[in-house]
């Protein structure tokens, strides 16, 4: 396995430089992302590998990552009360008590019990004197969904609807200020809806799931497709002329330069995305809509189409108000930003002495009222997401 390669220690969307408070990873489909977040929500350091095959290695990464991480900001900011509470996202049906269950694009993976393994092997690799840390796993997309509430793009916002486009498509959703997780705690999976019962196969086992035709793996084949009907040129020259080479980075390039047939594909793509949008809408009125994960690399190139078709889709079109699309303004960290906050609001609520864990007032991190986290009590009625 390659070292973790950094991009920091740095600050984070508005500077800081506090001491550390927690860390959060995100396990995607391609690439495993974490963070050190301080007691104002500003990222201290950023570290990544790409993701591997298997239970066992997938575990190692997570393991690797979260000790790259400690040693970033050790020598500035050492901790005294033991290791950091850590927050894990993971893609896919996640059960209270961490276990990741299925994973379409985690090769290998089910059942997998992500807390207590990564628990144990952190507490191997220290060596067993040393304390044991705090672990949550969570969705992927779920702590996305609290980082943008949090600290992103839906800041202020109690009726939020996020959807992440990347390898797959996961979802979160937030309303009347709170997380909704449904009875087993598995909501979210909006990339398993089925748009076409008789359409692509799925990894999860079914066909037609909207995670087909709106992810970057809708995009290419999208792509691919165009260029064996004889368009597409100039997306299929920076591939090399190799129809196989084709990657949704080529098609934005030359969409980007006006190309139309590169820009037909956008909306071709839009389209799909707004159908899965519409539907959403119509069923839960969500006031804001955030979209993340790599697709919005394109920017409004896609985001307008997107919204043209969403406006155009949704029930009631042109009789009541469309959901506001915003891109996710956590970029590709949200979901390990997310994971960070829960990982730190589940200590709080715990009472854990001697880690650095801010106030849910004032300037630290917005962690009040997560109903229903892993690792703590639902607040009852007082206690709803909270942003700076």
């Amino acid at each position: 396995m390659s070292p973790a390669t950094s991009t920091g220690p740095e600050q984070g969307p508005t500077g800081g430089g506090g001491p550390p408070a927690a860390l959060g990873i995100d396990l995607g489909g391609t690439k495993v992302l974490g963070v050190v977040l301080d007691a104002h929500g500003e990222v201290l350091a950023e570290r990544r590998l790409p993701t591997p095959t298997g239970p066992s290695s997938v575990v190692a990464a997570v393991v690797e990552v979260t000790l790259a991480l400690e040693a970033a900001v050790a020598r500035d900011a050492p901790t005294t009360g033991g290791p950091l509470p850590l927050g894990v996202g993971v893609p896919g049906l996640v059960e209270a008590g961490g276990v990741l269950r299925a994973a379409p694009h985690l090769p290998g993976v089910r059942d997998l019990a992500v807390g207590d393994r990564v628990r144990a092997a952190l507490v191997d690799a220290r060596g067993r004197q040393r304390a044991s840390q705090t672990v949550v796993v969570e969705n992927d997309a779920t702590g996305a969904v609290v980082g943008e509430v949090a600290l992103g793009a839906a800041r202020g916002v109690e009726e939020v609807l996020l959807v992440t486009f990347g390898t797959g498509l996961g979802g979160g959703l937030v309303s009347g200020g709170r997380l909704v997780r449904g009875r087993h705690g598995l909501a979210g999976e909006f990339g398993h809806m089925v748009v076409d019962p008789e359409g692509l196969a799925c990894p999860c086992g079914r066909r037609g799931c909207w995670e087909q035709y709106a992810s970057g793996g809708g995009l290419v084949r999208l792509a691919r497709g165009a260029a064996a009907a004889g368009s597409l040129h100039r997306a299929l020259e920076l591939a090399g002329g190799d129809p196989d080479r084709l990657r949704g980075e080529h098609v934005s390039v030359a969409a980007a330069a006006g190309d139309a047939d590169a820009l037909g594909v956008l909306d071709a793509l839009a389209r799909w995305i707004g159908l899965g949008l519409a539907n959403l809408a119509t069923a839960l009125d969500p006031e804001v809509i955030v979209v993340g994960g790599g697709l919005i690399g394109a920017g409004d190139l896609l985001l307008e189409p997107v919204r043209t078709h969403l406006g155009e889709m949704i029930m009631g079109a042109g009789h009541r108000p469309v959901p506001r699309v915003v891109a996710a303004g956590l970029g590709e960290r949200a979901g390990a930003v997310g994971a960070a906050l829960m990982a730190a609001r589940a200590v709080q609520a715990a009472g854990v002495p001697g880690v650095v864990v801010p106030s849910d007032r004032g300037p630290g991190l917005p962690l009040g009222g997560l109903a229903g986290d892993r690792g703590q009590p639902d607040p009852g009625p007082a206690g709803p997401l909270r942003s700076r």
